[in-house]
């Protein structure tokens, strides 16, 4: 707090919410490294295990859950298979999806959430 006393605005709100704000981002900070770290403890725990396993029956398996995807994602229109498929399978963020298409953010936003609301609600994605 004492680092950002400066930016603190009276006009903006009370020191009380002002002080909330900044616990609160604070604690998203935390549980999103926090996130990350179990991530990246279980990833490489799993390129790390050494299994036994059919390696023809794994590509069939990948093979059929690729077919799966692009099959759920044939329900959704071009722009909003564009954002999902830059968003997560691209690895950008939103921002970067909107400068990418030339898009304002929230655009971006709406059709990532249009889009995963019509994978979710269609009868493909179950698959």
């Amino acid at each position: 707090m004492w680092q950002n006393a400066p930016r603190f605005d009276e006009n903006r709100g009370t020191t009380m919410t002002w002080v909330m704000t900044l616990a609160h981002r604070r604690a998203v900070d935390r549980v999103r490294t926090a996130r990350v770290t179990t991530t990246c403890d279980a990833a490489y725990a799993v390129r790390n295990m050494c299994i036994e396993f059919d390696s023809v029956a794994a590509e069939v398996e990948l093979r059929l859950k690729g077919e799966a995807v692009r099959a759920a994602l044939s329900v959704l229109t071009p722009r909003q298979r564009e954002a999902i498929t830059l968003a997560y399978f691209g690895g950008l963020t939103y921002r970067q999806v909107a400068e990418r298409l030339d898009e304002p953010a929230g655009t971006i936003k709406t059709r990532i959430r249009d889009g995963l609301l019509r994978l979710r609600d269609s009868p493909l994605a179950a698959t």
